[in-house]
């Protein structure tokens, strides 16, 4: 929703913080005196009184009114359209001033100075008429330039409530469809196949702030995380702490995102904390977004984009990141030693990524090949190419 002045956020400098104070500390008894000298000056038709009361009325509301106006004033022209309206009005000004420095108007004067009033028809119905309607299609121009800002501005807010009522209503489907009356975890198989198909829909029709939302809510839902199950019914196991018990290795998660996320654009996103299980991120659009403490081991990251993306404690591998391996379809992980349990990073950008640790840079410098080695920071002098031996 537009903020109303009143409601926008303002930088005051000192000078409008201080008239902004004086004006709402002032009290109200000074106006109503002014006012009240002024009708006793025009009852009694006394000049001088008059002259004082409504100079020093004049005053009052002047330091009354005018700080307030002038922070409406400043909001309007702050907006974007405010600018562009005033930039073509001044552009307007400099060719009429331009057209005086170069004389452009004197043959113009001369006609009118002649008295040959045929020339000066003539030139009124063509030259000033044609001005006149340039004009007018500028003005028209700058109306219905005007009423897109306004509309497309309405359609954004629009969309966006749109897209959280759908968010809302994907997380409020999603808890209803996996938990039972006790709210203890109940998904059999028919459930998990709804849920993601539920998901992987609503991803595709969502921008990458409300994605971002969605991952956040599925990860600390632990909905991605795979879970240990009983061999019976398959159930999660409760972890005597409060929560199920985790189990990489064999554990089945409720949403399984497989290959949902590839090619997304998930760029300046949030998505701390985010536990990706082994997802397929290929060619997907991660700049600048926040990874921190996210799991992206197992994951395929070939050929996306991690530039100036913030990775602080984010995991890559499990095990020790000398032994540790990319992820491959036909080898089961050891979570131990790491072989099989690393993200898949050929061909990733690593330009200005920010926070990565030692341990990680030397992972991605091993598994992400010649291309990439160049665009990791500080560069993997000392650090030989695994992937391309």
């Amino acid at each position: 929703m537009t903020l109303l002045p009143e409601d926008a956020p303002r930088s005051r400098s000192s000078v409008d913080w201080t008239l902004m104070q004086l004006s709402e500390s002032m009290p109200l008894w000074p106006l109503l005196v002014g006012s009240g000298l002024i009708l006793l000056s025009l009852l009694t038709g006394w000049r001088w009184l008059l002259a004082i009361a409504s100079l020093g009325t004049l005053a009052i509301a002047a330091l009354q009114l005018l700080p307030p106006l002038w922070q409406r004033w400043r909001y309007r022209f702050e907006q974007t359209e405010t600018r562009e309206t005033l930039a073509l009005l001044g552009l307007l000004l400099a060719v009429v001033g331009f057209s005086i420095v170069f004389d452009l108007w004197r043959p113009f004067i001369t006609i009118y100075s002649s008295g040959d009033w045929d020339a000066i028809g003539a030139i009124g119905e063509g030259v000033i008429g044609a001005f006149g309607q340039i004009l007018l299609a500028l003005v028209a121009l700058v109306i219905a330039w005007r009423q897109y800002a306004i509309d497309k501005r309405l359609t954004t807010q629009q969309n966006q409530i749109t897209q959280a009522q759908t968010i809302d209503s994907f997380i409020q489907g999603i808890s209803d469809l996996i938990s039972d009356e006790e709210g203890l975890l109940e998904d059999w198989p028919l459930e998990r196949m709804l849920a993601e198909g539920r998901t992987a829909a609503v991803l595709s029709s969502i921008d990458g702030q409300g994605k971002a939302k969605i991952l956040r809510f599925l990860s600390h839902a632990r909905l991605l995380t795979p879970l240990k199950r009983d061999h019976r019914l398959g159930r999660a196991i409760l972890d005597g702490s409060g929560g199920y018990a985790e189990d990489r290795l064999e554990g089945i998660p409720v949403i399984q995102l497989l290959s949902m996320l590839a090619g997304m654009d998930l760029q300046a996103t949030d998505l701390r904390s985010v536990d990706f299980n082994r997802a397929d991120l290929q060619e997907s659009d991660l700049q600048d977004a926040d990874l921190s403490q996210a799991n992206l081991a197992g994951c395929n990251l070939s050929g996306s984009r991690l530039r100036e993306a913030t990775v602080a404690q984010t995991r890559w591998f499990y095990g020790h990141w000398e032994t540790a391996t990319p992820a491959q379809a036909n080898l089961t992980p050891d979570y131990e030693t790491g072989i099989g349990t690393g993200a898949i990073v050929e061909d990733v950008d690593f330009s200005q990524i920010q926070s990565l640790s030692p341990e990680a840079r030397y992972y991605c410098c091993s598994w992400c090949g010649s291309r990439s080695r160049s665009t990791i920071p500080g560069g993997c002098k000392g650090i030989a190419n695994r992937l391309d031996r």
